[in-house]
């Protein structure tokens, strides 16, 4: 089961992608846990998490959160997918990432 971290500031916005990825994820067998959190919380829990995605709104973030974490990948979730709140696409991106 691989672990995804979504990032946003209040950890609230992201939050409703959590279903929509899960169910993408679920079409496709891929076993995933996918929580939203703030960039603070983060902070302190990213260590824990196979992949860090933040939302389009911390994408400023994205910098001090790759020095933060260099042994995961952590990228912005595109504008588009993320405005569509298009959970297969996330999940997509994220399985780039970790080369599922």
């Amino acid at each position: 089961m691989r672990k995804i971290l979504l990032v946003c500031s209040a950890g609230m916005s992201t939050s409703m992608l959590v279903d929509k990825m899960m169910k993408a994820a679920e079409k496709e067998n891929y076993e995933i846990r996918v929580e939203a959190h703030s960039i603070s919380e983060a902070r302190m829990l990213g260590s824990s998490w196979d992949v860090i995605l933040l939302g389009p709104q911390v994408k400023f973030q994205l910098k001090e959160m790759k020095n933060a974490f260099p042994d995961k990948p952590v990228e912005a979730i595109e504008m588009r997918s993320y405005g569509r709140m298009d959970g297969e696409a996330i999940v997509k991106q994220a399985r780039l990432l970790l080369k599922d």
